[in-house]
């Protein structure tokens, strides 16, 4: 059935995108071995990454990477410079800089489970949609929040803190921004769990 087909087409195609976001996870694992270094890796992915989409923009392919590109690419995106990979290594990069290690590392699990869950859940299961998601879903507003918490207990011992930074990267991920709540989410978590700490 082409209903069927088209839908397990996107389900896949999300799953390889949500799967390379998720790559971002690693981050306070290396930042843990060089903070530095992890900086200068991120900064250099984030231009590497935005020369070869403005290449694809130009008409211009790279092996390998104008494949994966391509594979992860929604519909919508693929007339425009897409932003997502940008935003989410920027997310990442600011998140190491500004916060400290443990607070940086919450946030960056915040942006890196807590978004995969929202989108996973609210674009496959999510049905209630109300009008101040602005098209997204309540089921997928919740898997955000809970990842989030769950992943900042995991890294804070503190579940009061956890459930704040949650609802903190839940608000976030809700708003209607497209793909600017990979920088806005871990920026809202970090500093909610700063503000818990005082």
């Amino acid at each position: 059935m082409p209903g069927q087909s088209a839908a397990s087409g996107e389900l896949k195609a999300e799953l390889l995108r949500k799967s390379i976001h998720l790559l971002i996870a690693l981050v306070p694992v290396l930042a843990a071995m060089n903070r530095s270094h992890t900086a200068l890796l991120l900064m250099m992915g984030i231009l590497f990454y935005a020369w070869a989409e403005a290449l694809r923009f130009l008409g211009f392919s790279l092996p390998f990477i104008s494949s994966v590109t391509s594979a992860v690419l929604r519909k919508w995106e693929a007339a425009y410079f897409a932003l997502g990979p940008v935003t989410l290594g920027l997310g990442a990069l600011l998140s190491l800089l500004l916060f400290p290690p443990p607070v940086a590392a919450a946030a960056i699990y915040a942006l890196a489970f807590g978004d995969s869950a929202a989108t996973l859940v609210g674009r496959f299961l999510g049905r209630i949609r109300p009008g101040f998601l602005a098209g997204k879903s309540l089921e997928g507003s919740l898997a955000c929040f809970i990842t989030a918490a769950l992943a900042a207990f995991l890294v804070l011992r503190d579940w009061k803190t956890a459930l704040v930074a949650g609802l903190a990267a839940a608000i976030a991920e809700a708003l209607p921004i497209k793909d600017f709540d990979n920088l806005l989410l871990p920026l809202a978590a970090g500093v909610v769990i700063l503000l818990c700490k005082q």
